[in-house]
């Protein structure tokens, strides 16, 4: 269970192939206080650690993963935002985020206001994702407020603090970005579609 709230940016040192399964390994400070067997989000992707050694760890992401998330164009030296587990008891200072990623969505749009910046995404809708103005959204990992949802499009507005701390500083129209829809949402919906009829 994740918050959503990046800790850092980690760097894609080295990317290996076996079969249809992908090792990436990616440098980074938290490697350090990092354990076997732990769970860390990637880009919003829950990854569990399989091994650590000089400031850098290897995760490792099955087909299923890389054909439903953005982690299979990843290329070495690519940024990651990287978020390890809520501990429990502690804060929840963005929302419920499980780390599994439902789809993705393309950057249609990025506008500078007043030193914040407007993102906005293109998606597949489907009557399990829904967006409601105001709710919660988590891309690549980070929890963000949703803006002026359409048919198919959201806007999430960028602070500067997150802007310089995650993977947004390096989207541009066309980038690929994971996204996870508020586990309350689909649970509502899932209700809905099983006793409203």
């Amino acid at each position: 269970m994740f918050t959503g709230i990046i800790e850092q940016l980690g760097t894609v040192k080295e990317i290996r192939r076996e079969g249809s399964n992908v090792h990436f390994t990616i440098a980074s400070e938290l490697a350090g206080s990092l354990k076997i067997d732990q769970s860390l989000s990637h880009n919003g992707v829950c990854l569990t650690v399989v091994d650590i050694r000089d400031g850098a760890y290897t995760v490792t992401a099955i087909e299923e993963t890389l054909n439903r998330s953005n982690l299979g164009a990843l290329k070495v030296g690519d940024k990651v935002n990287l978020e390890r587990a809520m501990v429990y008891g502690g804060r929840l200072d963005g929302h419920i985020v499980q780390g599994h990623v439902d789809d993705t969505a393309v950057c249609t749009r990025i506008e500078e206001v007043e030193g914040s910046w407007y993102f906005q995404f293109r998606y597949r809708p489907t009557p399990e994702h829904l967006l409601v103005d105001k709710g919660s959204i988590c891309v690549n990992g980070v929890s963000l407020t949703i803006v002026n949802p359409e048919e198919d499009l959201f806007s999430v507005a960028i602070i500067p603090y997150t802007y310089e701390h995650t993977n947004f500083q390096q989207f541009t129209v066309g980038s690929k970005v994971n996204l996870e829809f508020d586990v309350l949402g689909k649970y509502l919906a899932r209700y809905a579609a099983l006793y409203m009829k």
